[in-house]
């Protein structure tokens, strides 16, 4: 049975200290979790078109209906895990409540039967989106409250992110060790299904559940008039939707660009893995620059900046360009973690200063909006980009002719850098900083009068 949070006006348990332990199991569930965006949203446009014959074009638009959908589930769990409290909290139970469905949802969807059509893709790529969302939006909630301090937030999503980074390099090597994309498929669901369960039990094991600075309990209607009226939060959510779309576009087309462009088809699942290692051997660097002082905003805005500069090069790549793309896919790479770490940290600040002014944490409920975004990036731009591709003539089997091929350039390499120039302007004057944070925290954390 629900019940009322802890008094804010009581003494409560200091904070957990973040030590490596306690950062680790709390990660642990973001590396299968992790090992599902791979194959949705990088492979299974290929898989399903290519192996089992769907069009781009249903695929695409099967994706964007799937966004909406998420559209209504997100806010509700988000709201949901916010306002019930049980005994074991208010987040750890929708991990449990969420695992079976993810794992019977993505087995079903990763290791289709013969002869299957648009509805199965349809019917478990719905399902195994709310079991993501049932998982995804009280994880990320929990762990933007573990800790109140600015640069330890950054610490906390690192650990998470690269976890979830560990997640899609094992789920590359998984891939690219199946003998055809069928079997490839397999092995990634296989560790889905039975890397889930362990992660999430240890996550419950051995992370408290965090306290809950509510003074009130206030309704959906009064989240949306804040959300409505917090202009720093559209800003941010704007900027990450933004950047979002900049890089579902090369990850939704990888594969595509690879196969088709530079004609290497048998090089996608090492190309991915020095991506993503790239990307997990830089993690440390943001939130080591976010202690030496450096604010958030300005460090991911450099980030982008950066993976504009090196993301250039590869419009101009053509066929046979291997070496060159291998060389783009290490630099960019080492950029990810910034993109993935330092909004969502952001985020939580923002979370800080709608309690302080409302007094009501409502941390699950603007960790929903932001996966819905985050999912809206990912499936949004994805789809529209499959639906273009089949537009204007291309064949992911090919062959292709030079419009297609050019077409496919554009959409992969000059659309992202278009999508991040317009997200860093929206953050490089962002005001929230680590001062402006520890003012808020201090009102947050004084007994109430």
């Amino acid at each position: 049975m629900a019940q009322s949070g802890p008094d804010p006006t009581q003494p409560a348990s200091a904070p957990p200290i973040l030590r490596p332990g306690l950062l680790a199991a709390y990660a642990a569930p973001a590396l299968p979790l992790a090992a599902m965006y791979f194959p949705v949203y990088v492979f299974l446009s290929e898989f399903y078109a290519d192996t089992h014959g769907l069009s781009l074009v249903a695929i695409g638009t099967v994706f964007i209906f799937v966004r909406i959908f998420d559209a209504i589930s997100d806010p509700l769990i988000g709201i949901l895990s916010d306002r019930i409290t049980t005994r074991w909290g208010r987040r750890r139970q929708w991990l449990a409540l969420g695992t079976p469905l993810v794992m019977l949802s993505a087995w079903m969807l990763f290791v289709p039967p013969d002869g299957i059509d648009i509805a199965h893709l349809t019917l478990w790529l719905f399902l195994l989106t709310l079991g993501w969302t049932i998982i995804l939006t009280p994880y990320f909630a929990w762990g933007a409250e573990m800790t109140g301090d600015y640069a330890g937030r950054s610490t906390v999503a690192t650990w998470r992110e690269t976890a979830g980074l560990i997640g899609t390099i094992l789920a590359a090597i998984l891939y690219a060790l199946g003998t055809n994309a069928t079997q490839g498929m397999e092995y990634v669901a296989l560790l889905i299904v039975a890397g889930l369960p362990l992660a999430v039990l240890l996550c419950l094991a051995r992370v408290p559940e965090p306290r809950d600075f509510s003074r009130i309990q206030a309704g959906p209607a009064s989240l949306w008039r804040v959300l409505t009226g917090e202009k720093l939060f559209l800003r941010l959510l704007a900027a990450f939707f933004i950047n979002g779309a900049a890089n579902a576009l090369p990850a939704g087309l990888f594969i595509f660009f690879v196969s088709q462009r530079l004609g290497a088809p048998d090089l996608g699942g090492p190309l991915l893995i020095v991506y993503f290692g790239a990307a997990v051997l830089a993690a440390p660097l943001w939130p080591w620059l976010v202690k030496r002082g450096f604010s958030k905003h300005r460090v991911w805005s450099g980030a982008m900046l950066y993976a504009c500069a090196v993301f250039a090069v590869a419009l101009f790549l053509r066929e046979g360009d291997i070496l060159a793309f291998t060389a783009i896919c290490a630099l960019s790479g080492a950029a990810l973690g910034a993109d993935l770490s330092l909004p969502s940290a952001m985020q939580a600040d923002l979370v800080d200063l709608d309690t302080a002014r409302s007094g009501n944490q409502r941390t699950g409920a603007f960790f929903a909006l932001w996966s819905l975004a985050q999912k809206f990036a990912l499936a949004g731009a994805g789809g529209a980009a499959l639906i273009l591709l089949g537009w204007i003539g291309f064949s992911a089997s090919g062959p292709n002719s030079d419009g297609a091929l050019l077409g496919l350039s554009l959409l992969y390499a000059l659309a992202p850098i278009v999508l991040k120039l317009a997200a860093v302007g929206l953050m490089w004057r962002f005001p929230m900083d680590a001062a402006e944070q520890r003012t808020l925290r201090q009102r947050i954390e004084s007994p109430a009068t």
